[in-house]
């Protein structure tokens, strides 16, 4: 049953079953210390002792010792609990027995005692140990009583105090056991809350941690008593709590402090959204009544800005899917088309006019469909864009054999390509992008500069766990009207180009976590590549 199991269960002795039985410990050495005294102090002048005073000190003195040598057991020996209280409260019915008869009997009063013993055990005791505890102190003192009955021909009426006194031993052991019972399963389903509150808590830590929206508890003065630090980010604040919500949010506070009338009149919902724009940002705010006495209120910032560019990725996502199957269709007329060109060239004409005429339209034909095959693999390259394959590069190394790459298949003078490196540096990239940008970087410096030696640099700097890739030419430059078109979508200044290039370029840096940039102010033309240095593998 139930009931009859120990107070511990499964989970094993608490530890506040340990310091009762220790503190009870305690007060029996004060107990006998002060019985101890009295009888060496006034010898038999007291009830105490009266009947045989020296077994009286004998007794005390023994028990003394053992509650002792039960204090130091409690501190070295924490386990078998069950066995030592039941040792406890031997020693108690034993020793309270012994001094009872000393003193005279029943009428020294001291089987009260015993009704302490018995109500601490049963404390920290199982039920049916309460019950053999009550058992075995009622037999003591009727034994007790009993002696003197037989041996000093006491009247058998007198049975019927320490029967009464054994009654109360049952009845107060059963009682505080059941008392105790319900106390420990009180505790114990409190523990249980406890753990399962802090586990709660802990994920609602993180959960507030790791979401994309702002929160805010605000109580019924609208000052912050919570928040995550999202809400911080987004409303530009270091710390939020304390803090006046009018004072961080003032577009919101006359909304929140209407609504909260509202709510508190029963006129309004308990939640309601709305839309503002605050510090550069368009705000979707959620109010929501706890439903709390404090008259909390829980606020969500959600930033519409961020999930409008969302919505737009998605849909350049989608564009990019539909022009990369439009490229493919474009791809194979455009295959036969150049091919005709090249036949028809092949063939004799009938006359050196009619025949340069033809050759001037085939190369026109030849020309054109070469521009339209470069734009389709760009475009086809950009739907590739999110293919990264990244891997740890040693920058100055692998620039020193793509220069040498570069200026064989571009034709370009060993000499006008400059390469500047201050000191090692480690990049993580996708091999064949870094190669993409960088040769595109650098067609496009060595078409606009001049001829002189240097006249194309390569600059190599880390800065800060960053690694800035440079390449500078000696040109015109990029006009001021020009530079905010510079990386959007088929913006050229070159008529043979497809104006992809940079839009590319750029594109295939954000993939792999850096950053392609125009660097105004000097003569030239200057690009900039930048990303965190790549540690040590």
């Amino acid at each position: 049953m139930a009931g009859e199991n120990p107070p511990a269960a499964a989970e094993g002795v608490p530890d506040s079953f340990w310091v009762s039985l220790r503190y009870f410990n305690v007060y029996r050495i004060a107990v006998v210390a002060v019985f101890l005294g009295t009888a060496l102090f006034y010898h038999d002048e007291l009830p105490l002792g009266q009947h045989n005073l020296t077994l009286f000190l004998y007794a005390c003195g023994t028990y003394l010792l053992v509650a002792g040598i039960f204090q130091a057991e409690m501190f070295l020996l924490r386990e078998r609990f069950n066995l030592q209280l039941s040792l406890h409260v031997f020693a108690d019915i034993v020793a309270i027995t012994v001094l009872m008869y000393a003193s005279g009997g029943m009428k020294s009063g001291l089987g009260v005692m015993l009704l302490i013993s018995l109500t601490g055990a049963a404390l920290v005791a199982p039920r049916r140990l309460t019950y053999l505890y009550a058992a075995l102190a009622a037999i003591a003192v009727l034994i007790e009583q009993g002696y003197w009955v037989l041996v000093y021909d006491a009247p058998t009426r007198d049975f019927l105090q320490p029967g009464l006194l054994s009654i109360g031993y049952f009845a107060t052991a059963g009682i505080t056991s059941q008392l105790a019972q319900r106390v420990v399963a009180n505790e114990t389903l409190a523990r249980q809350r406890g753990r399962a509150l802090r586990s709660q808590q802990r994920v609602n830590q993180l959960v507030l941690a790791d979401m994309q929206d702002g929160v805010l508890v605000l109580d019924r003065q609208g000052r912050v008593t919570q928040a995550n630090a999202q809400s911080a980010r987004m409303l530009g604040a270091e710390r939020l709590t304390g803090a006046d919500f009018g004072v961080l949010l003032p577009e919101a506070s006359a909304r929140w402090l209407e609504w909260r009338r509202e709510v508190a009149l029963r006129l309004g919902a308990v939640r309601v959204v709305f839309d503002l724009s605050s510090r550069g940002r368009d705000l979707r705010i959620r109010f929501i009544d706890a439903a709390t006495e404090e008259e909390f209120t829980v606020a969500f910032f959600e930033d519409m800005t961020r999930l409008r560019e969302q919505a737009q990725q998605l849909k350049l996502a989608a564009l990019g899917r539909l022009t990369a199957n439009i490229a493919h269709e474009i791809r194979n007329p455009l295959s036969a088309i150049s091919h005709a060109a090249e036949l028809l060239d092949e063939e004799p004409g009938p006359g050196r006019e009619g025949g340069g005429d033809r050759m001037r339209l085939t190369r026109i034909i030849r020309d054109n469909t070469l521009r339209l095959e470069r734009l389709v693999s760009d475009v086809l390259q950009l739907n590739r864009r999110d293919r990264v394959e990244s891997e740890r590069i040693h920058l100055n190394q692998w620039l020193n054999g793509f220069i040498e790459e570069f200026n064989r298949n571009e034709s370009v003078a060993r000499d006008r390509l400059v390469l500047e490196v201050s000191e090692e540096a480690w990049v993580r990239f996708d091999r064949g992008h870094l190669h993409q940008v960088l040769w595109n970087l650098l067609r496009n410096a060595a078409r606009h500069a001049t001829n002189a030696p240097g006249s194309v640099r390569i600059a190599v700097n880390v800065l800060a766990n960053q690694v800035k890739l440079d390449v500078i030419d000696d040109g015109q430059g990029v006009s001021k009207a020009d530079q905010g078109q510079l990386f959007e979508p088929f913006f050229t200044t070159y008529s043979a180009g497809t104006g992809l290039g940079l839009y590319l370029a750029r594109e295939l840096c954000e993939a792999n976590g850096a950053a392609l940039e125009y660097m105004d102010g000097g003569s030239g033309a200057h690009f900039r590549i930048n990303c965190e240095e790549a540690a040590a593998a």
